[in-house]
């Protein structure tokens, strides 16, 4: 396995529309799951915009936090296999369902373990943005997220409801 993220760029165009033209038609077949929920803030077909409007900088309007979102990039075979979204800090609702790595794969690379590989460099990122104790949460019939975030280390501490869901609620320990 050869990949690294990287932050879009004019030069990953093809590489987003690819990965989430695909992961739309499983959406809406399968009634699939969205996470990273913020690769979907935005139409990516207005690429300019959904470029500019990607990471939030500043938190302070409507309760957002800031975030950086990293794709996962293939260079073996130059695509896009998935993205995780980093918060920096979290807020109450991100506290209690959310954290601090939102992840998630593209259908057709699903089980070949890029999850549990995009959460390891998650965590470098998050360790350069001095985040030394991770937050990860997913849904309790989600064996595969369950088996990415231990094999990160991922200590379960609890589970609660959140969207009708049981969340389970998983801390890593970062380093300094």
């Amino acid at each position: 396995m050869n990949i690294e993220m990287v932050r879009l760029t004019d030069e990953y165009r093809e590489q987003l529309f690819e990965m989430l033209t695909e992961w739309k038609k499983d959406i809406v077949e399968n009634h699939a799951d969205m996470s990273p929920w913020k690769i979907w803030a935005n139409d990516f077909h207005d690429f300019d915009r959904y470029l500019n409007d990607l990471d939030t900088k500043d938190g302070a309007e409507n309760g957002w936090v800031p975030d950086t979102t990293l794709f996962c990039l293939d260079k073996d075979r130059n695509i896009f296999v998935g993205a995780v979204n980093i918060r920096h800090r979290l807020n109450e609702e991100l506290l209690k369902t959310g954290g601090h790595i939102g992840d998630g794969v593209r259908p057709s690379e699903r089980k070949k373990g890029y999850a549990t590989a995009m959460i390891a460099l998650a965590l470098g990122e998050c360790k350069k943005l001095g985040i030394s104790r991770v937050l990860m949460c997913c849904d309790k019939d989600n064996a595969g997220s369950v088996r990415s975030i231990i094999k990160n280390g991922g200590v379960l501490e609890n589970e609660v409801e959140g969207n009708g869901h049981i969340v389970q609620r998983y801390w890593i320990q970062n380093g300094k």
